[in-house]
């Protein structure tokens, strides 16, 4: 298996969320500048959904009956779009906080997000206990608040089962929790467990703690676990990190694999997700050092199957739903204002996934 590149479109602005929709022929991102942009995968051709956030717009989905995206910000606000005419027809005040990843269920029926902010809790800068809670669950129907459930902050991804009866999430110190929606007591969670090789604490330039686990993803037949991110390092400031993920037998809460020494570089990793055959996963990020920042994985026997290195920073890879091609979102570099005006620097890469 391996990867060609098809198509490289340049957006106005970095893209934050990213989600494909059903038919395959569009992808919507959540940018920089707060705006919801719609971008023909084969022509590159981009329209501006009417409102947007009023900070980083940072995370979007799309309903599975293929009218609604939902989309997320740092403003805390959940917004509903009607796709057909880009009009926001919902407003939420999710998060007194800013929202850091979304997911919706494979029914579309909810929509989780997750928020937190990181202040030192004592001495060894433990992260301080929630202001709110840090995981909400929303009806899309009503736009309501059905479910809440405590976590350390800040949560920084989740995901639901293919089932749409779990919702996992995790957040900066390497803690995973993963909650029955249906159960008849749903705040406490049915599984729970910590990883130290997602985290690192730091007495270089500053003493915090930095990383976390940035992607979530249940393997198609629901019984394991994926998560991404970047290992520990002496100086968190300078983000060299091991580029890494673990598969976690999800309801024992035990490591089953994770990255093969010497299949990966420096760097973090930001998204994570299993092609539809639940026999090989993508991670995808931003490097440091190596020579990938996107790779196929086999799961089988964890080993890396493909990569390639975009030089550019990756936030999002999502599948087709038949497998056959992949699109990796994200942005180009840090630029700066040329003549008053800033460069396009997001970017969106089609993929023919091959072999």
């Amino acid at each position: 298996m391996n990867l060609k590149l098809l198509h490289d479109h340049k957006l106005p602005t970095g893209v934050l969320g990213f989600a494909l929709h059903p038919d395959g022929t569009r992808g919507f991102a959540s940018c920089v500048d707060g705006s919801i942009q719609q971008v023909d995968l084969a022509l590159g051709k981009v329209e501006l959904f009417e409102e947007r956030h009023t900070s980083y717009a940072s995370g979007c989905v799309v309903h599975p009956d293929g009218t609604t995206l939902l989309s997320s910000g740092y403003d805390g606000r959940l917004l509903w779009h009607e796709i057909d005419t880009r009009r926001c027809w919902r407003r939420v005040q999710a998060h007194a906080f800013w929202s850091w990843q979304l997911a919706i269920s494979p029914d579309g029926r909810r929509v989780a997000t997750t928020t937190g902010q990181y202040i030192a809790g004592g001495w060894k800068y433990e992260p301080a206990p929630e202001t709110e809670p840090s995981v909400k669950v929303f009806d899309t129907t009503t736009g309501e608040l059905v479910a809440a459930f405590a976590h350390t902050p800040p949560v920084l991804s989740c995901t639901f089962s293919p089932d749409g009866r779990h919702l996992a999430a995790a957040n900066m110190t390497g803690e995973v929790r993963v909650w029955d929606l249906f159960a008849r007591d749903t705040t406490e969670p049915v599984s729970r467990w910590t990883t130290p090789d997602f985290t690192s604490w730091g007495t270089i330039k500053t003493h915090h703690f930095c990383g976390g686990i940035y992607g979530l993803a249940f393997s198609p037949d629901g019984a394991s676990l994926i998560g991404c991110g970047m290992g520990p390092m002496t100086d968190p400031m300078a983000g060299n990190g091991k580029m890494t993920w673990q598969r976690w037998d999800w309801r024992k809460g035990e490591r089953r694999d994770q990255i093969r020494d010497g299949q990966h570089g420096a760097g973090l990793m930001e998204s994570v997700a299993w092609h539809p055959d639940g026999r090989h996963f993508v991670m995808a990020g931003r490097q440091a050092q190596g020579t990938w920042n996107a790779a196929l994985f086999g799961v089988e026997d964890g080993g890396l199957v493909h990569s390639i290195d975009t030089k550019k920073r990756i936030t999002h890879a999502r599948f087709s739903k038949d497998g056959k091609s992949l699109v990796l979102a994200g942005g180009n570099g840090q630029p700066q204002r040329k003549e008053g005006a800033w460069p396009a620097w997001g970017r969106m890469q089609v993929y023919a996934v091959e072999g």
